[in-house]
């Protein structure tokens, strides 16, 4: 997505905050190329799969909730429990669908998001602690019931059908269709494209179907990487990342960022524009990557102790 490159390379050019340590970059790079660090499979055990307009709506739903997962002060972290093991953050939220989906609940149907109601959802996610935000999840769920009833039949599949195979469309097409998706900042008087979700709904129909039927898109590569919380904590333990004194205690004390604030937007962009940068020394070295391949590595390894010893930036927002 050329919008969303070029402004995070112009926001990297200019980054007072955050700088990226091209030897730490390269260090990695070799990593990679030497196979010590491998792109994750799409996981099965924790994702639904089903009939193709099942599987494509149920992504679309997980989707429209990824975001902030991290407990405010003094809150309890929402966790479920799932076939034995307690679960939190996004892979809590793909088995709580999948739970609910299996348990008969229709909350891939268009008419019931549209019509959703506080408690149903807070029914569907279960488990104990709270999930930021749920009134704005709530707002997402049933603006996407209306607009797929609006105008796509009621069915997730038409929407990806819109895009007509392009990868970038679709990502325009939730951009344009639905606000929550209308992940942009402003950094020194110019926007900055992020799409953060809309860019993953595009790679999880990848993974969920190998690349193939309605994940097969011819400009997939045109992705750039999610720009999240746990990127940039990955980034930062690799060295990859440096930031300035003064970010560096906001983050580790957990003091918020707001939203569009430069902090904030520098992490972010520099995110995307590392990864670039990765890509292109992998493809310099003969290994050729995809940039939402490499997200994938690095959103793998933050899964890992190792890489939670310095704490993520906090932004309480529904975009990430």
């Amino acid at each position: 997505m050329w919008e969303v490159l070029d402004t995070a390379k112009n926001v990297a050019k200019k980054s007072r905050q955050v700088q990226i340590n091209k030897q730490a970059l390269g260090r990695f790079s070799r990593k990679v190329l030497a196979d010590e660090i491998q792109v994750p499979r799409w996981n099965r055990l924790y994702h639904f799969s089903g009939s193709d307009e099942a599987t494509v709506s149920y992504l679309l739903v997980l989707d429209s909730l990824n975001f902030c997962f991290w407990p405010a002060p003094g809150k309890v972290k929402w966790e479920i429990e799932y076939e034995s093991r307690k679960l939190s953050g996004y892979y809590a939220l793909a088995a709580a669908l999948k739970q609910a989906i299996k348990s008969g609940a229709p909350v891939i149907k268009a008419d019931y998001l549209a019509e959703l109601t506080p408690s149903k959802l807070k029914g569907i996610l279960g488990g104990q602690g709270e999930l930021p935000l749920l009134e704005h999840r709530l707002q997402i769920l049933n603006k996407l019931g209306q607009v797929l009833l609006e105008e796509y039949e009621g069915q997730a599949l038409k929407l990806v059908e819109s895009a007509g195979g392009s990868a970038i469309r679709l990502v325009r097409l939730l951009v344009e269709k639905l606000a929550s998706f209308r992940d942009v900042a402003e950094y020194q008087g110019h926007k900055v494209f992020f799409y953060k979700r809309a860019q993953i709904f595009a790679a999880d129909l990848y993974g969920a179907f190998d690349g193939k039927d309605w994940g097969s898109f011819t400009d997939i590569d045109k992705l750039t990487a999610f720009a999240d919380y746990k990127l940039p904590q990955v980034l930062r333990h690799l060295g990859i990342f440096d930031y300035t004194q003064a970010l560096a205690q906001k983050v580790d004390q957990e003091i918020y960022l707001k939203a569009g604030c430069p902090d904030e937007v520098e992490i972010r962009a520099n995110t995307i524009w590392a990864v670039e940068l990765i890509r292109q020394e992998l493809e310099r070295m003969g290994k050729g990557l995809r940039a939402f391949e490499i997200d994938w590595m690095l959103w793998n390894l933050g899964q890992h102790g190792e890489f939670k010893v310095k704490p993520y930036h906090r932004t309480l927002t529904i975009f990430y």
